[in-house]
């Protein structure tokens, strides 16, 4: 039988391996040839992960390896496959991968919550890859194998001892639906209050110049449900203007010839967190208008600061409220949390003195980036970051500034409109408590600077 997945490798944002897994018992793919190899294209990239090509060719003694990677928090999540295989399947087999060590660890899943919980991690893939073939990714079966870690778990461990059968991690029988024709649910669930909750998420990727038009644009949208229901509920979702949907994908609880014939979603829920579906936004190049907006300045020249120092160049970065947005507001006025401004600066940059009026700035000297936490926005206030650089000894003035990174979530607003019209169940007697709501947020915004 052939092997799609040879090898599989977690590294950390400093080029460290976490996690090493091969599937064969000689594998072609070692440490040097695919983890080496990946990291030189980071350095290429100047560092940057998601500049890195998802898909990465290597030749070692004449055979032809496959390096897909994908990146998470800051970690990289790379398989090694000898051979043309479907690059899809393995890239949503890693973010299976991603999103399993998140639940499991807790989100963000950095590089301390991996070495933290070390041995599950190994014991997930174990139970998530079979020969180099995916098997078991679903949430609640793994649950019912391999007991999630926990403060409780690691004492009972330590006073117990992990010899003792009752403290095992690992189960011994197999999950109630790993035989079932639903093994993303457990059987018996049974809850005092039935309940719910489905948020619709769209995420803006774009592109930004100096005078703040947007020169490209793509919308992709999710849905995430968190679902409490006793029993085998049936549910069906409908929406006012399905149409906007466009190049979607299922979860497997959903009956995709159902959606295809009437456009409606029908379903037997997972119990617990789950992505019901992901798409993309029809024509969303041309809806895009955030209701905030970012104007960076660098400027280099030699001038004499209010210390009395040489200091090679200064910069500026604004950041405010539109009055005039493209989005769709659900209720009340706009709102824009979480908004973080990550700047890169060249290499060519020895140190950065900063400060804002507003928020928090952290300068990291060994990556040359900074991290301006501003929280919520004020509409009636322009938040501005002010700062000095110096140049290293050689540094030439840099040819151009790397573009900064925009992070923003706008609650109960929707760039599509999507709206839920009905969510119905049948199958039970109870009649649940159901919750609806919106959020668009950033996905991959970059601000570019003069």
């Amino acid at each position: 039988i052939s092997i799609i997945m040879e090898s599989l490798f977690i590294m950390s944002p400093t080029g460290e391996v976490l996690i090493e897994r091969h599937f064969r018992a000689k594998a072609i793919a070692s440490r040097s040839t695919t983890c080496e190899f990946y990291w030189n294209e980071v350095n290429k990239a100047d560092g940057i992960l998601q500049d890195v090509p998802p898909i990465l060719q290597v030749c070692k003694n004449g055979n032809q390896i496959y390096v897909i990677s994908i990146q998470r928090d800051n970690i990289s999540y790379l398989v090694a496959c000898l051979g043309e295989i479907s690059p899809l399947l393995v890239i949503e087999f890693l973010h299976r991968v991603a999103s399993i060590f998140a639940e499991y660890f807790g989100s963000p899943c950095d590089e301390n919550a991996i070495k933290d919980n070390f041995s599950t991690a190994y014991q997930l893939l174990e139970e998530m890859v079979d020969n180099g073939w995916p098997l078991t990714t679903e949430p609640n079966s793994l649950k019912a194998m391999i007991r999630p870690p926990s403060l409780v778990a690691k004492l009972e461990q330590v006073v117990m001892g992990s010899t003792s059968r009752s403290n095992a991690v690992v189960a011994e029988t197999l999950p109630n639906g790993t035989v079932s024709n639903m093994p993303w649910r457990k059987a018996g669930v049974k809850y005092s209050h039935n309940e719910i909750y489905i948020d619709i998420i769209e995420e803006v990727d774009a592109i930004v110049d100096v005078n703040g038009r947007i020169i490209s644009s793509d919308v992709s949208g999710s849905i995430q449900a968190q679902s409490h229901l006793s029993g085998v509920p049936d549910l069906m979702l409908t929406f006012k203007d399905p149409d906007v949907i466009d190049d979607c994908s299922f979860h497997p609880c959903v009956r995709y010839n159902r959606y295809e014939h009437d456009r409606v979603i029908s379903f037997v829920p997972a119990d617990g967190n789950f992505e019901l579906m992901r798409y993309r936004v029809r024509n969303g190049s041309q809806l895009v208008n955030p209701p905030i907006f970012c104007t960076p300045q660098f400027n280099f020249g030699d001038y004499n600061g209010s210390s009395g120092g040489a200091v090679d160049g200064s910069l500026s970065v604004t950041i405010g409220m539109k009055p005039i947005s493209s989005l769709i507001k659900t209720s009340g006025s706009f709102s824009v949390e979480n908004v973080v401004v990550t700047i890169p600066f060249p290499k060519v940059i020895r140190t950065a003195n900063l400060t804002a009026n507003f928020g928090k700035v952290l300068y990291d000297e060994s990556a040359k980036t900074a991290k301006w936490t501003i929280g919520k926005l004020d509409e009636r206030k322009k938040m501005v970051l002010t700062g000095t650089m110096i140049l290293t000894k050689d540094g030439k003035r840099p040819e151009e500034n790397p573009p900064l990174q925009l992070d923003w979530k706008i609650p109960l607003a929707s760039v599509s409109g999507l709206a839920v019209s009905g969510l119905s169940l049948t199958g039970e007697s109870y009649r649940p408590y159901k919750g609806v709501r919106t959020i668009t947020k950033s996905g991959r915004y970059q601000v570019r600077c003069n």
